[in-house]
């Protein structure tokens, strides 16, 4: 076979080069016969009917149906045209993602339903509430700040750890640990052959047989901390969790509930499709009696002020008119005080105070009136001794 030797042709200055062709374009969604819309599972979590797994569990059951005929497979693309029904309820429109603070109070179970017949979270919610999602889970004896939302993707947000949130709790355990005792949780423990994060973990005060600690951390694996606290031979007899995030569980107390501010949700989360008005504190209804079985009664002071009495003409003038007195009337303290007032009568409205009864004290006979007292070097009369002397004199 004989060897080509001749020379590579090069392009001239009048040669143009030969333009190279467009990339072809890549298929689209609509092109490639991707049906249009969104996952069934994602538009009832949306909607706020279930979370996007609980969802395909009902989709499974048979209790999901799209333009009346019954699916059992979540991969399903839906429109807004679909009518979907989950158990014979039609499914609205998606609503504004929002989002509550919650204090739980310790022995309630945070689920739908229990087995055993414990109560839940949401069995103890406020009536004013929708249908709401809890973000994550508390223990049955943990207490404090919970997230809920109606939004299954908001959730589903929150919860991941790529968000890499901090939660903070305040922890009671029963001991007096020292300092180097927790180190072992700061650097990342393992409790049953599982892997525990490093935990940012501080003493805050000595309590007795208890201590009182901050403990933060970026994931929430079951009773993390009791496990791990556990570990290093410290029991934890009370759990509050204190912060989620940015979010705070403030001043709430147990079984209040206070939503999010629109604007704090756009700013934290960049939701932009919530409601910007101003947060509003509700509490769920508490039992007729307390644990130690005495009913929960307001004072007559609150009922009478929510009674919504009408007062008679005049009335409200003279209350008026008391008050002032009131608010305006001498105070007198300490001890010799207390005695005088109490000893000291009252005397009627718009008569003059009476002059005590008795002999007048008489004056000392002798002096005229004003005349001053004599000393030394002042004579008898009053006049300065001494004086002017008199001519001739």
């Amino acid at each position: 076979m004989a060897e080509n030797t001749s020379p590579p042709k090069i392009a001239g200055p009048r040669q143009a080069a030969t333009p190279a062709k467009p990339a072809a374009a890549k298929p689209t969604a609509k092109t490639a016969g991707t049906p249009e819309g969104e996952r069934i599972a994602k538009v009832l979590s949306r909607a706020g009917v279930a979370s996007r797994r609980e969802a395909e569990r009902m989709i499974e059951l048979g209790e999901v149906s799209v333009n009346g005929k019954v699916i059992t497979s979540p991969a399903l693309n839906v429109t807004p045209s679909d009518k979907i029904t989950v158990r014979g309820t039609l499914v609205g429109a998606p609503e504004q993602a929002r989002l509550w603070l919650y204090y739980k109070p310790d022995g309630l179970v945070t689920s739908e339903s229990d087995e055993k017949g414990r109560p839940t979270v949401f069995e103890n919610l406020p009536e004013e509430l929708p249908r709401v999602m809890s973000v994550g889970r508390l223990d049955l004896n943990s207490e404090g700040l919970l997230l809920l939302t109606n939004d299954g993707e908001l959730k589903r947000r929150l919860e991941l750890p790529s968000t890499g949130w901090l939660r903070k709790y305040r922890v009671r355990v029963n001991g007096n640990p020292l300092d180097p005792d927790l180190e072992p949780l700061r650097k990342g423990i393992v409790v049953d052959g599982e892997k525990f994060q490093p935990m940012n973990v501080m003493i805050d005060r000595i309590q007795g047989a208890n201590a009182w600690l901050t403990v933060g951390l970026r994931e929430g694996k079951n009773r993390e901390i009791r496990r791990a606290m556990s570990a290093i031979n410290l029991t934890v007899n009370r759990l509050i969790r204190i912060s989620y995030g940015p979010f705070r569980l403030g001043d709430l107390q147990p079984g209040e509930v206070e939503e999010v501010k629109g604007k704090v949700l756009r700013d934290q989360l960049g939701e932009g499709r919530t409601p910007d008005d101003e947060p509003k504190r509700t509490r769920a209804p508490r039992p007729a009696t307390s644990r130690s079985g005495a009913s929960r009664t307001t004072t007559a002071k609150a009922e009478g002020a929510a009674s919504g009495r009408r007062l008679k003409p005049g009335e409200g003038m003279k209350q008026l008119s008391e008050s002032w007195q009131d608010a305006t009337k001498p105070r007198s303290f300490g001890t010799a005080a207390k005695k005088a007032e109490g000893a000291r009568p009252e005397r009627p409205a718009g008569k003059p105070a009476a002059k005590p009864a008795g002999k007048p004290v008489a004056k000392p006979a002798g002096k005229p009136a004003g005349a001053r007292p004599s000393g030394p070097g002042r004579p008898a009369g009053g006049k300065p001794a001494g004086g002017r002397p008199k001519r001739g004199s």
